[in-house]
């Protein structure tokens, strides 16, 4: 894995976190790049959490990481730094705050804060071991900037005309999505063009096709081979339009990577969720699954994934079907997605709402 450091570590600490983190890198055997390319694989960003500067990638498998200072930890730790999450168009924000108990530099104890854009947010601390500190910030950082992502949408507008207007099951969905909505699941979509720069916006929208972020999403299955899903960016309490809102996936092309979907020729369509190739991962290998819902909450007692891969790539796919495949009845499983959420498997969405009442805790545990 080629990286770059780009921006200013303007401060002793910044600056003691770059070369402490760069020293990591190079040990497990990463290229450090003195340029950026358009092919880069990891950017490590300094910048200034009032001014977050943006690197502007090229390419959907650069991971961009910020990286800024703060004085002290914040009383509304995401209210702050998300934004600047945002701001700096990363994939994922450390902060660095500095303690108050001795270690190795200049006295004072450093915790390095995570933030991810599915609104994890973690903590890891330097004591006294400087070295043993950034490796595990490695171990938190490298699967993250390594997995690929599988957000490609091809929309081929040949749905029947008998499904333009859904159908009983597309109504059961937008059901389902009230019923999260009730349950104060489903956060509404964060308005990226409200805290980014028109220009910003419009880069984020040519890369990633993001009109905004949301979390949680909700599937049935249609047939066999296709299932319908919520869109990306949506508010999932107020699924309407099939194609805009409600979208049929359809496949997969692995060696493009890209996922298949069906739509009316007259509907300009959204994209599908990040997680589509999570949930075609499970309906292709288990025809007794009939439906999906993943939320941000939580349940006691469940397998859980080993790494917080970002949304839509293959890795966190991959891992939640493996977690299902091993469970009891694959068919009505859950599984927690470590600093993330849960999925839920159910033979259909009543199945899936009715494990839900009652037994799904809001806040999801910090690893």
């Amino acid at each position: 894995m080629d990286f770059v450091i780009t921006g200013q570590a303007d401060s002793p600490g910044l600056r003691w976190f770059r070369d402490g983190l760069w020293r990591t890198l190079r040990a497990h055997g990463h290229t450090f790049q003195e340029e950026p390319t358009p092919d880069i694989r990891l950017v490590l960003n300094f910048t200034h959490p009032s001014r977050p500067r943006p690197f502007r990638r090229k390419s959907q498998g650069t991971f961009v990481t910020s990286i800024v200072e703060l004085p002290e930890p914040p009383a509304d730790f995401l209210k702050t730094c998300y934004p600047i999450l945002v701001r700096s168009l990363s994939n994922l924000l450390i902060v660095l705050i500095p303690g108050t108990h001795v270690s190795s530099f200049n006295g004072i104890r450093w915790e390095a804060h995570f933030v991810t854009l599915e609104l994890g947010h973690y903590v890891e601390a330097c004591r006294e071991d400087e070295g043993d500190f950034f490796e595990r910030i490695y171990r938190r950082l490298a699967p993250l900037a390594q997995a690929r992502l599988v957000i490609n949408n091809e929309f081929h507008p040949d749905l029947p005309p008998e499904l333009w207007n859904g159908n009983e099951r597309t109504e059961k969905l937008k059901e389902a999505g009230r019923f999260l909505a009730s349950l104060n699941l489903l956060p509404a979509p964060f308005p990226l063009e409200e805290i980014l720069p028109p220009r910003d916006f419009q880069h984020v929208k040519r890369l990633y096709g993001l009109g905004g972020l949301s979390y949680g999403n909700l599937s049935v299955r249609e047939d066999a081979e296709r299932f319908w899903m919520s869109a990306s960016g949506v508010d999932k309490g107020n699924l309407q339009v099939i194609g805009r809102d409600i979208l049929l996936v359809k496949g997969y092309d692995a060696e493009r990577n890209v996922i298949l979907l069906s739509v009316p020729p007259h509907i300009e369509p959204r994209r599908v969720s990040v997680d589509a190739i999570e949930h075609w991962m499970i309906y292709r290998e288990h025809p007794q699954v009939g439906a999906i819902i993943h939320v941000h909450a939580w349940m006691e007692g469940i397998p859980v994934t080993t790494v917080n891969y970002p949304c839509g790539t293959w890795e966190l796919a991959a891992e939640v079907a493996e977690l299902v495949r091993r469970s009891p009845d694959p068919a009505r499983a859950v599984i927690g997605l470590r600093n993330h959420g849960i999925t839920v498997t159910g033979r259909d969405l009543d199945d899936i709402m009715e494990r839900l009442r009652g037994r799904v805790i809001p806040q999801v545990p910090m690893e």
